[in-house]
């Protein structure tokens, strides 16, 4: 667990179906169509999952591709970029080394803010990123709706571990440490969102996530006043 390389890397074929309008590189294909297989909604969405050493205080951030946002919905396309290393107070590791269960949450909590994006105009997704930028509030409402759309999608376990990982790592700063527990939902938090969600109808829970979406657009005023 935590090493993949294309000799060891089996794509069923199931997995496989979810590789459709998805550039992936091949030594986490795997993980990638694992996350994918949980979010069928985004089976035709254009998606490019790119290692990129451009990112700085992130392991992974979703973006859409600016110029793809002035055509057709169905022809937007969207790019998570990845950390090709992870890196460590005193060390630094390919990121592909990281355990399994913790790659496949952080692409889902990825895959949820993709979720969120398609959900919205031209000029939410505008708003979107700009308010990520200036205000730490929206930040963590965000971050919110990104993971609950991952525990709606039965990845709760998974974001577990990626969150467990990171706020117990030894090696990790304890700067990215209080980041990541300021900004984003708790293990607890997660069991919380998981017992709610249990409790809701599927319609209830499209409509919970839904309101949750609208939220943090009702507040954007507020948010940058």
């Amino acid at each position: 667990m935590g090493i993949y390389t294309d000799r060891a890397t089996h794509i069923n074929g199931h997995l496989q179906g979810f590789s459709k309008n998805k550039k992936i590189p091949k030594i986490i294909e795997q993980l990638v169509l694992k996350a994918l297989s949980h979010y069928p909604e985004l089976e035709n969405t254009h998606i490019r999952f790119v290692f990129s050493r451009k990112l700085k205080k992130s392991v992974m951030a979703a973006r859409p591709i600016v110029n793809t946002l002035l055509q057709s919905r169905n022809k937007r396309t969207y790019a998570i970029l990845i950390s090709p290393v992870f890196k460590l107070t005193r060390s630094i590791e390919p990121i592909h080394h990281l355990p399994e269960e913790v790659l496949i949450g952080w692409l889902g909590h990825e895959l949820g803010h993709i979720m969120d994006y398609e959900q919205r105009t031209v000029w939410g997704v505008a708003k979107f990123g700009l308010l990520y930028w200036v205000s730490k509030r929206y930040v963590r409402k965000a971050e919110r709706v990104a993971d609950t759309f991952a525990v709606n999608r039965g990845m709760a376990s998974y974001l577990l571990s990626t969150k467990t990982f990171i706020l117990g790592h030894s090696e990790l700063s304890t700067r990215y440490k209080a980041k990541i527990a300021r900004l984003y939902l708790s293990p607890d938090d997660i069991v919380e969102l998981v017992s709610e969600m249990e409790k809701k109808t599927t319609p209830e829970k499209e409509e919970f996530l839904t309101d949750e979406v609208a939220l943090i657009q009702r507040n954007r005023e507020e948010d940058t006043g």
